[in-house]
């Protein structure tokens, strides 16, 4: 009884053994990752999605998620080429499309990826103004996203997209940009007007031109300036008039 129970003992310790073994090799892989493996530290292959088997101590896994990642990038100062001091915030659409390079190319890659898009926004935004800056924000996120997706190609990695969210402005400078808009709307107030001026003297050199060259027609003017005039009858007023007018008449 005692040996039987000796060698049950010695069989149930073995299958345990080998049952817990391959329920530790076994991985199930949903269908966005993926497991580069490594066999004695060498890269073997990559695997997934489904079901896979990592021999254990022989074989390493790391798992890889395809699936678009959302990072966003903190506040940074920017210095811009007009010399104004900003604090820019922007977001980063990126996913992995080579797993194998995203884990041998560079060690943790969405460290990396997020260095390197706070680098490149402050270095974009430097060479620009700040005018450029709050009214061309399609084509600066463009231009981010051309930069970062060539520097990241190398490690498997396809930036989608890149949005600038918010451009912090001091309270000095807001209210220097405010004094300036205002001086800027003077002067266009200013311009105005003296376009009006310059077309009215225009206008009224071009009547004078015509009344000079037809005396029937300045004195028919004239009498309907003083039609105008005597409308108001509250005042007494005097009028010259032209002897060439009575002249006129008594020639009728």
């Amino acid at each position: 009884m005692l040996f039987d129970l000796l060698d049950f003992t010695g069989l149930l310790i073995p299958a345990i053994f080998i049952i817990a073994l391959f329920a530790y090799s076994v991985r199930v892989l949903r269908e966005y990752e993926r497991a580069v493996v490594f066999l004695l530290g060498r890269l073997w292959k990559v695997k997934g999605p489904g079901l896979i088997l990592v021999i254990p101590i022989i074989q390493q896994a790391v798992r890889v998620d395809l699936r678009t990642r959302v990072l966003d990038v903190q506040p940074q100062d920017v210095i811009t080429n007009d010399n104004v001091s900003v604090s820019v915030s922007a977001v980063i659409y990126y996913r992995v499309i080579d797993p194998e390079r995203a884990i041998i190319q560079v060690e943790e890659f969405q460290v990396a990826t997020s260095q390197l898009a706070q680098t490149t926004l402050r270095s974009v935004l430097g060479k620009h103004d700040l005018d450029t800056i709050l009214a061309e924000r399609d084509k600066l996120n463009a231009d981010i996203r051309q930069i970062l997706d060539s520097q990241t190609d190398a490690w498997g990695i396809k930036v989608a997209n890149v949005e600038i969210k918010h451009v912090d402005i001091n309270e000095v400078m807001v209210r220097a940009i405010a004094k300036q808009a205002e001086a800027e709307r003077i002067r266009r107030a200013k311009v105005i007007d003296a376009e009006g001026e310059q077309q009215a003297a225009e206008k009224l050199t071009e009547a004078g031109r015509i009344l000079s060259g037809q005396p029937e027609a300045m004195q028919l003017r004239y009498l309907n300036a003083l039609l105008n005039v005597a409308s108001d009858r509250s005042n007494t007023i005097i009028f010259p008039i032209p002897v060439d007018l009575f002249e006129k008449l008594k020639d009728k």
